[in-house]
C-alpha cells in the first residue's frame, strides 16, 4: 500500500493573493515560456496566412471560397493570439 500524502493546510485556508506563493519561479517561469513559444507559433502562421490570402486575391482567378475559409482561420487566430496576450500582460489599472 502507497502512503497517501496529507496536506496539513487546506487550499480554502489560503488567502486567495497568496495562492499564486504556491508555485515555484521555475514553474510559473516555464508556464510563461510555453505561452509566450504558442504565441510565438499563432503570430507566425497569422503572417503566413495573411501573405498566401494576399497572393490569391492578387491572382487572376480567385478560389472566393478558399479565401472566405483562410480569413476566417486568420481571424481565430487573432482572437487566439488576443486571449494569450491577455493572459501574459495582465490590465494594469491606472
Amino acid at each position: 500500500n502507497a502512503a497517501r500524502f496529507e496536506p496539513d493546510i487546506q487550499m480554502s485556508d489560503i488567502p486567495p493573493s497568496d495562492v499564486t506563493n504556491l508555485f515555484t519561479k521555475k514553474e510559473e517561469d516555464n508556464g510563461l515560456q510555453v505561452l509566450q513559444h504558442r504565441l510565438a507559433e499563432l503570430d507566425s502562421e497569422h503572417r503566413d496566412l495573411d501573405e498566401v490570402i494576399s497572393r490569391l486575391s492578387e491572382g487572376g482567378v480567385s478560389d472566393q471560397l478558399r479565401i472566405q475559409r483562410l480569413k476566417k482561420r486568420k481571424l481565430n487566430l487573432k482572437d487566439e493570439i488576443t486571449r494569450l496576450h491577455a493572459k501574459l500582460l495582465p490590465d494594469i489599472i491606472a
